[in-house]
């Protein structure tokens, strides 16, 4: 018969080993979440067009085209999915993306004769540039959206 201390004992310790296991998992994934992150600060400017690029391309965005550094009327990134054509401004910042960059998105998305304008950025967006985009129609792809297609690649 077996005893029943051993048997508590033995559950204690499958019990602590799945907890460990889940605690390096946990501790892991923040690690390399932190280090996609400092990836995106550390990246160019023109880096960060392409890497933006990519990410559209690998979430289904077809026909993406980083256009050409200077002149490119406030867009660095046009693509298309299940339809509708799209406009990117693309802001690899240290601190808060303004309206400026909303502005420079509705712009070129006139300018190119898209259906919608978007910021992305690996930062976040100032209360004045949020009100704007909503006035204007544009959407804000903040560094928790980037992060959460990131994660999604994974």
């Amino acid at each position: 018969m077996l005893d029943w201390k051993l048997l508590a004992g033995a559950a204690g310790i499958v019990a602590a080993v799945v907890f460990v296991i889940w605690l390096i998992f946990f501790c892991a994934r923040r690690i390399r979440e932190h280090l996609k992150g400092r990836e995106l600060d550390a990246m160019e400017g023109h880096d960060f067009e392409y890497f933006c690029a990519d990410l559209l391309e690998d979430h289904g965005f077809k026909s993406v085209e980083v256009t050409r550094g200077s002149g490119d009327y406030g867009v660095d990134v046009l693509a298309e999915k299940e339809g509708v054509t799209y406009a990117v401004q693309c802001k690899r910042y240290d601190g808060p993306v303004g309206v400026k960059a909303v502005q420079e998105a509705y712009a070129g998305r006139d300018y190119y004769d898209r259906m919608v304008g978007a910021v992305m950025t690996n930062q976040y967006f100032t209360a004045p540039a949020v009100e704007a985009a909503k006035k204007l129609k544009i959407l804000l792809w903040d560094r928790g959206y980037l992060e959460s297609m990131m994660e999604e690649e994974e």
